[in-house]
C-alpha cells in the first residue's frame, strides 16, 4: 500500500498540441519539445531516466532504453487552458464551461460596476505582465491614487497598488468587493491583490499578495484525502487555486527553488498523505515573456534537484510529475497554450519502463491517488493504479 505521494506540478510544461489546439490559436504548441529544439537539447538527464523522453510523440528529447519510471501523457477534458482549470482537472473536476478570460481587458460594464463600488477610477484594464504593469502606471498610480487593474491569460482579475498610496486593509477591502462581481456569466477563478512598493526607484512586488479564490465546483481528491483523516500538505499556489479546501497544511513560496525546499521540508514531517507543489517560475516568469532560455535554465534547475527528492523517497513513496496546460516560449503568443501535459510516475514500488500511453483526461491521476490510499471516491478518472504498481 502507498503511504505517501508527492505530486509536482511543472506549472506549463506542455508536451504538445492537443486535437482542438487550433480552435485556442495554438496549433504546433510543444512547450517542452521546442525549448529543446531551439536550445539544440536540454540537460535534465533525471527526468530524462523516468522515461520523459519516451513519451508518444515526443521529438528533440533523449530517449532511454531502461526508463526508471513508468511514463505517458494526458489530454485536458475541460474547456479551457488556465492553472485553476488543470488543477482541478488534475483533482477529478471537469469544466464544461470554460472560466472567463479576458484577453482584451475587462468590459466597460465591469469596469464601471467595480468603480461605483470602490468609489475611485482605475486605470490600466489590459492583459499585462505584473512586473511591468507596475513600471508603466506605478507613477500615474502615485499621482492619481488610482488602483492598477489588469489581467493575464489566466481567469484572474488582479489589483496592484503601492502600499504607500493605497494601505493593504483597502486594496483587501477593493478586492473582496470585486470577488462579489464575478459571479455568473462572469465567473473567474481569483481575485488577486498584488501590492507593491517603491525602493531607491525600483518597483518591487511585496509577499502581502492576497488570493480571493472560487471554491472548487464539486468534491476534489482532496476534500477525499481529507475526509479519510490522511494530510493534504500545499506548496505553492495549490492553497489558493482551490481555495483551502481540501487542505491540511499550506505554506507559500518565493520561486522554483524554494518550492522544492518545501516539499522537502513537507518529506520530513508528512508521513501519510499527499504533498502537492506547485512550480510556478516555468510559466510566470519565463513561459509568459517567451523566454526561451530562462525557461530551459529553470527545466536543468529544477532537473539538477531531483536527486535531493529521491533521497527523501521511502519505500512506499509515490513520485508523479506532471503539469497543468503549456505556455510555448517559442510561439508568438505569451498565452498559455492548449497542450498534452506529461505524466512520469517513480517509485521503488513502481514498474520501470511501462508506458501509460495517452491518458484522456488529467483527472486520472486523482483517481489514481486515491486508489494508492484505498479511498472509495466517485471523482472523474480513470485510475492507472493495477498497471504501475509492484
Amino acid at each position: 500500500m502507498v503511504k505517501r505521494v508527492i505530486l509536482i506540478v511543472l506549472d506549463s510544461v506542455g508536451v504538445g498540441e492537443l486535437p482542438d489546439a487550433a480552435e485556442y490559436g495554438d496549433a504546433g504548441s510543444n512547450t517542452l519539445c521546442n525549448i529543446s529544439r531551439e536550445m539544440g537539447g536540454l540537460r535534465i538527464d533525471n527526468m530524462t531516466s523516468f522515461g520523459i523522453g519516451n513519451i508518444d510523440g515526443m521529438r528533440d528529447l533523449k530517449k532511454t532504453d531502461q526508463p526508471s519510471g513508468s511514463y505517458g501523457k494526458l489530454a485536458e477534458k475541460s474547456r479551457g487552458k488556465d492553472t485553476v482549470t488543470g488543477h482541478w482537472e488534475i483533482s477529478g473536476i471537469i469544466l464544461e464551461e470554460p472560466l472567463k478570460t479576458f484577453p482584451n481587458g475587462f468590459s466597460p460594464d465591469i469596469i464601471e460596476d467595480f468603480e461605483k463600488l470602490i468609489g475611485t477610477k482605475v486605470i490600466g484594464n489590459k492583459v499585462a505582465s505584473g512586473t511591468e504593469i507596475i513600471k508603466e502606471l506605478g507613477e500615474e498610480h502615485r499621482r492619481t491614487g488610482y488602483p492598477i487593474v489588469y489581467t493575464s491569460a489566466d481567469s484572474v482579475f488582479q489589483i496592484a497598488a503601492n502600499e504607500e498610496v493605497i494601505p493593504l486593509e483597502s486594496l483587501y477591502r477593493m478586492c473582496g468587493l470585486a470577488r462579489g462581481l464575478f459571479v455568473g456569466e462572469r465567473t473567474i477563478g481569483r481575485v488577486i491583490a498584488r501590492p507593491f512598493v517603491v525602493r531607491d526607484g525600483e518597483y518591487i512586488r511585496t509577499a502581502n499578495r492576497k488570493d480571493y479564490a472560487l471554491d472548487p465546483p464539486a468534491q476534489t481528491m482532496l476534500d477525499c484525502l481529507k475526509m479519510k483523516g490522511l494530510e493534504v500538505a500545499a506548496v505553492g499556489k495549490i492553497e489558493d487555486i482551490f481555495n483551502k479546501k481540501g487542505i491540511t497544511r499550506a505554506v507559500h513560496i518565493k520561486n522554483n527553488n524554494d518550492g522544492v525546499d518545501r516539499t522537502l521540508e513537507y518529506m520530513k514531517e508528512v508521513d501519510k498523505g499527499l504533498i502537492f507543489t506547485n512550480l510556478v517560475d516555468f510559466d510566470m516568469v519565463y513561459g509568459h515573456r517567451n523566454n526561451i532560455e530562462g525557461y530551459a535554465r529553470a527545466l536543468e534547475e529544477f532537473d539538477s534537484r531531483l536527486p535531493e527528492i529521491l533521497a527523501e523517497m521511502k519505500e512506499d513513496d509515490v513520485l508523479i510529475l506532471t503539469a497543468d496546460h503549456g505556455c510555448d516560449p517559442v510561439s508568438k503568443s505569451t498565452d498559455h497554450s492548449r497542450e498534452y501535459v506529461p505524466l512520469l510516475v517513480y517509485g521503488k514500488g513502481v514498474r520501470r519502463g511501462f508506458n501509460l500511453g495517452t491518458r484522456e483526461c488529467f483527472c486520472d491521476i486523482g483517481k489514481t491517488i486515491l486508489d494508492f490510499f484505498g479511498v472509495a471516491n466517485d471523482i472523474n478518472g480513470t485510475s492507472f493504479s493495477k498497471e504501475v504498481l509492484l
